[in-house]
């Protein structure tokens, strides 16, 4: 199996949560309006609960697809916990960019050059480093990481570009 296409299977259920978060929204932000002490607000307004479970469960429930026909087109199977780290890791780390992002005073939005593109990644990463860590080890290669975060930014700049055109950003990057 040529390895890019193993990146890209293996990255699937931490690529559609940002995604998916994007068009199901939500109303009641997860950071319930507050401000942290800095005064700046710790998520803002467009990192929602709806958004995160509904994002992550998005993500999860293709894994389970994925692992359903893994076998029969010869790409590697999930586990369970490793669909959970890759789902809900990447809507952690975007939470975590979207933190850090209101700490430099980027507004909603606003790019942040390659941390918009590879926090989820590294989210769920960390999380099947610490929960699946033989599971990442057999499957994330040095050569699948480095293909993941070299597509990674193409594949998300794509995404943007086609969410805008269709109304579902009011900014293309």
């Amino acid at each position: 199996m040529h390895p890019i296409l193993v990146a890209l299977w293996l990255m699937l259920p931490a690529y559609l949560p940002n995604s998916s978060a994007a068009l199901i929204k939500g109303k009641k932000p997860i950071d319930f309006g507050k401000n942290f002490i800095d005064g700046k607000r710790i998520f803002g307004d467009g990192k929602t609960y709806r958004g995160f479970f509904g994002g992550a469960l998005c993500g999860f429930a293709l894994g389970v697809v994925l692992m359903g026909i893994a076998p029969f087109l010869g790409f590697p199977s999930f586990t369970i916990v490793a669909l959970l780290c890759l789902s809900f890791g990447a809507m952690l780390g975007d939470l975590v960019k979207s933190f850090f992002k209101r700490r430099l005073g980027i507004e909603k939005g606003r790019p942040f050059p390659l941390v918009d593109q590879l926090d989820f990644v590294l989210g769920a990463w960390l999380l099947l480093y610490i929960f699946e860590r033989s599971w990442f080890t057999a499957n994330f290669t040095l050569e699948i990481i480095t293909i993941a975060l070299v597509l990674t930014p193409l594949i998300h700049f794509s995404a943007n570009v086609a969410a805008y055109a269709i109304g579902k950003k009011d900014v293309w990057w």
